[in-house]
C-alpha cells in the first residue's frame, strides 16, 4: 500500500491534535515546529496504514498520538549514536526519535514484512535518511558495525532482550528497556555477563501510568 498524494492533505485532518502534541512536546523539552509537522505526517500515515494492515490495536489518533509517539519520544535523552530499534512493529520509539533526532543513525529491526514495508514507506515519504528499517529476526541479524544503543518497548522481559540483542551491542553500549512499572523481579534473571546500570521513571504527557526506562549494560567483573 503507497500512495503518492502530498503528505500534508493527509496530516491536516489531524490538526485538531496539533496543540495537544505541541504541549507534549514542550514537557518534554522538544518543542520544534518541524518537528510537530513531521510527527503529525508520521501519525497520518500510521493511522492510514492501519486500517489495512492492522499495524497496532490502538485506533485512535489521540491516543496513538500519547501512548505512541509521546510514549516514545520520552526516553529522547537516553539515546545516542548508533540505535537499533528491536522488534520494532510500526517503527516505535525508533522512527519518531529518527524524526526527533537527526543525530541518530536509527535502524529498526522487524520481522514482520508489512510492518517493515510500511516503515520503508515512512522513510520514502519523510525522506528520512537516518532512518534504516531492515526485515529479520533481532537474533539472527548481523550489522557490519555494532550499535551505541539497543531499544525494546513492549518487547519481552529484560533476559529475552538481552539474548535476542545482546550480540549488537558495541562495548560500552546500552540496552535500554522501556516498561511500564519497574520490573524488579526482571532484573534478577538477567543472564550472567550483564547488570542493570540505571532505572528511570518517565513522565509521559498526558498519561497517568508508571514508564520506566531500563539501561542494561555487560558486566565488566563477570
Amino acid at each position: 500500500m503507497t500512495s503518492d498524494s502530498p503528505i500534508p492533505s493527509q496530516a491536516s485532518a489531524l490538526a485538531h491534535l496539533r496543540p495537544t502534541l505541541v504541549a507534549g512536546l514542550v514537557a518534554l523539552g522538544l518543542a520544534n515546529e518541524a518537528l510537530v509537522a513531521r510527527l503529525l505526517e508520521y501519525l497520518a500515515l500510521l493511522e492510514r496504514w492501519n486500517g489495512a494492515y492492522n499495524l497496532t490495536a490502538i485506533r485512535d489518533p489521540a491516543q496513538m498520538l500519547t501512548l505512541h509517539l509521546l510514549d516514545s519520544l520520552s526516553i529522547a535523552p537516553f539515546v545516542r549514536g548508533r540505535l537499533a530499534d528491536i522488534g520494532a512493529g510500526a517503527g516505535l520509539p525508533g522512527i519518531p526519535l529518527a524524526l526527533a533526532r537527526p543525530d541518530l543513525e536509527v535502524t529498526c529491526i522487524e520481522s514482520n514484512g508489512k510492518k517493515v514495508r510500511f516503515q520503508r514507506e515512512v522513510q520514502r515519504q519523510l525522506g528520512l535518511e537516518n532512518l534504516h528499517p531492515v526485515q529479520a529476526r533481532a537474533e539472527d541479524f548481523r550489522s557490519e558495525r555494532p550499535f551505541d544503543c539497543l531499544v525494546s518497548r513492549a518487547f519481552g522481559s529484560l533476559a529475552q532482550f538481552v539474548r535476542v540483542g545482546g550480540h549488537l551491542l558495541a562495548p560500552g553500549g546500552r540496552l535500554l528497556a522501556m516498561k511500564g512499572a519497574d520490573p524488579i523481579g526482571e532484573v534478577a534473571q538477567l543472564p550472567a555477563g550483564w547488570k542493570l546500570a540505571a532505572t528511570h521513571a518517565l513522565t509521559v504527557p498526558g498519561l497517568d501510568a508508571q514508564r520506566h526506562v531500563l539501561e542494561i549494560v555487560r558486566d565488566a567483573t563477570t
